[in-house]
């Protein structure tokens, strides 16, 4: 499971409210005890090579210093007002974190259609090229269409945001401003802020245009006392093929 989708994901601006990052998260959660991730443990249950640890490291101020996969490391690099500007090393650090895996480019060619009452994204429009045989011509083309992807969140809150806030992330996406002018600002930056979930995603369904189910993926998660996560259970399902992962996941002391 090397390869997971963490829902900072992509998609093209749509109107929605003007609260920060950080305001919504609190007004959805309420008071939520701090805690930074140090690992996690990540398990297949049909390929062994596919197992991985990632582990994180902090600074003595409480900043993010690094993120390593087992083969690559990312460092955090802060200036001397402890603003993030920039990440060095291999990599992608808005993957580590990720949540499930995909079959689709969902997340970087879908558009939010709906939020739930929470403001997180519930139902995705993404699109797919499908190649058509053509019988008259004898030659193939493609054809662009509208599938869905339709995410269920646990009524608890997302377990990657003071880790993503003590590496400068969630001060970035609070300056990101949702109005008319965002076209100015960074896309991949605006595009993670629309995409930023409050609440911790634990299904998604894809479906076609038809509304047919094409895959699912679902984590079953074990909370703590402080509704944190510190294992999960994750199911792919296609085409009747079921795939299961486990993660373990642990907290800095």
């Amino acid at each position: 499971m090397k390869k997971l989708i963490y829902l900072f994901i992509y998609l093209l601006i749509v109107a929605c409210s003007g609260d920060s990052v950080s305001e919504e998260f609190d007004n959805t959660n309420g008071n939520v005890q701090e805690k930074l991730i140090s690992s996690i443990a990540l398990i297949s249950n049909q390929d062994s090579q596919e197992n991985g640890v990632i582990s994180l490291s902090y600074n003595s101020d409480g900043s993010l210093n690094t993120i390593n996969n087992g083969t690559e490391t990312q460092i955090f690099i802060y200036n001397d007002n402890n603003e993030l500007t920039n990440v060095s090393g291999g990599g992608d650090n808005l993957n580590i974190l990720e949540l499930y895996e995909s079959p689709y480019e969902v997340f970087e060619t879908g558009e939010v259609v709906v939020y739930d009452d929470n403001a997180n994204p519930q139902d995705i429009e993404f699109y797919e090229e499908e190649e058509v045989y053509d019988n008259e011509t004898g030659s193939y083309y493609y054809v662009t269409k509208i599938y869905t992807a339709e995410i269920t969140y646990d009524n608890t809150h997302n377990p990657y945001f003071y880790t993503l806030e003590a590496a400068g992330i969630i001060e970035v996406l609070d300056g990101v401003q949702l109005d008319i002018g965002v076209n100015a600002q960074l896309p991949e930056i605006v595009q993670a802020r629309m995409f930023f979930p409050l609440n911790n995603p634990s299904q998604i369904n894809y479906k076609n245009e038809e509304g047919q189910i094409l895959f699912t993926t679902n984590a079953n998660y074990v909370y703590d006392d402080e509704n944190y996560p510190t294992s999960a259970t994750i199911t792919n399902v296609k085409n009747d093929e079921v795939t299961t992962y486990s993660a373990i996941f642990q907290y800095v002391d």
